[in-house]
């Protein structure tokens, strides 16, 4: 940690303890002294915050300045429960913001570019977000929303846009649509930024192909800023995150333990700058490592790799645990299965089946897909399972988020 990073993270304790009446509650009932953090050491001392006692918060029990500095409000989806209401000051509108222009400056986006804006906006951080970056930056914003394939594309031509930004599951759907049209020619497309979901390195392959683009990792989440806080370089070699409005920790899920650099766990973060909302040790569920050394791309900022699952999207069969992070290394080795997949977990007398339904390549000829994958998945996880091989475009297409695993024993 460096001198500068610990000093700020000083003057969020203090800040908390003065002005959030959640983290004083929160201090009170741990019997934790801010006094007693002397070193960086010492960090893990602290409490962590869970999405529970945010969702517990609701509406705007997070809230640590007065009311008349509160701009704008967030929120996230809410679907697994209360949502979570992040408001947000001035200043922390413009800090998001430049941390998004850095993104885009990492990925090499210039006042020349055209940047169309499909994820939604709202009360969702995302489309709003990638605005404030692409005009920080001095490019054009094509800010069309979600969905609307049909006038996505149209706009894609009439506007020569160079630059978009989109969940992965909404990418693919549009680089199959550009391809089924065969319109290709007219899309003037160098670079996608995506994001908001993990996804697997065949799908990134097949976007990238398809389009013929240079395509970037975007991560975020709406509790902490939004997305923009980190993106990987040109050399994909990890994501840069911007340490000084960031504090990043790795902590083994089970023991809360911290990991060393290197080591793979649940992502720890603590917001350094923020004002409305700051958090402390926030634990986002997302699993990923921290990546020691420097970047081959010269940049200062450090780096953590990509998101390889969730601790809340594990799914356990026949008592192994399973995260979609595994399907997506299993499939990336298979000759002639596609990226899209998706699971589907029934209770048939009294035990777990699980059925893994894969799209395949358009020309694959191998005919023993369905048997290879089996086998592929009884050694690569440790369990039988059935498998059913589909044609391109089968499995349903999402303009959000793609569902991957379906668990139907409890319904």
């Amino acid at each position: 940690m460096r001198r500068e990073q610990f000093e700020s993270f000083k003057e969020l304790l203090e800040r908390l303890s003065e002005n959030s009446p959640f983290y004083k509650n929160k201090f009170k009932t741990t019997e934790v002294s801010i006094d007693d953090i002397k070193s960086p050491e010492d960090i893990s001392e602290l409490p962590f915050t869970t999405k529970d006692e945010l969702r517990d918060a609701y509406p705007l029990g997070l809230q640590a300045v007065p009311d008349e500095e509160v701009v704008r409000i967030h929120s996230s989806s809410g679907t697994t429960g209360k949502p979570v209401i992040i408001p947000y000051t001035r200043k922390d509108i413009e800090d998001w913001s430049v941390m998004m222009a850095r993104c885009f400056q990492l990925a090499g986006i210039t006042p020349l570019d055209r940047v169309q804006i499909t994820p939604g906006y709202g009360l969702w951080t995302a489309g709003i977000g990638f605005q404030a970056g692409v005009e920080k930056v001095g490019a054009m914003a094509v800010p069309m929303g979600p969905g609307n394939t049909e006038k996505q594309l149209q706009m894609m031509m009439d506007l020569k846009s160079t630059v978009f930004v989109a969940t992965s599951s909404y990418a693919l759907v549009l680089a199959e649509e550009v391809e089924k049209r065969g319109i290709r020619p007219q899309i003037h497309l160098k670079k996608g930024v995506i994001g908001s979901e993990r996804w697997g390195e065949k799908m990134r392959s097949r976007i990238k192909n398809e389009l013929d683009i240079d395509i970037y990792d975007i991560y975020g989440l709406t509790e902490i800023y939004g997305p923009g806080i980190s993106l990987d370089c040109d050399c994909h070699t990890g994501l840069h995150y911007w340490d000084d409005f960031l504090y990043f920790e790795i902590i083994d899920p089970v023991t809360c333990k911290p990991l060393k650099e290197g080591e793979y766990g649940e992502l720890v973060i603590t917001t350094l700058k923020k004002e409305g909302a700051p958090l402390l040790r926030y634990r986002t569920r997302d699993l990923t490592r921290l990546i020691p050394g420097e970047c081959p791309c010269g940049s200062p900022y450090p780096r953590h790799d990509v998101i390889i699952g969730r601790t809340d999207d594990m799914v356990k069969v026949k008592g192994v645990n399973i995260y979609p992070g595994q399907i997506d290394e299993l499939l990336r080795d298979i000759e002639g299965a596609s990226s899209e997949y998706q699971v589907m977990i029934r209770h048939i007398n009294g035990k777990d089946e699980m059925t893994l339904r894969v799209e395949k390549e358009k020309d694959s000829q191998n005919n023993n897909l369905r048997d290879i994958i089996i086998d592929r998945f009884k050694k690569k996880v440790g369990i039988h399972i059935e498998a059913e091989v589909l044609d391109i475009g089968e499995l349903p297409r999402s303009e959000k988020k793609s569902a991957r695993i379906l668990d139907c024993r409890y319904q």
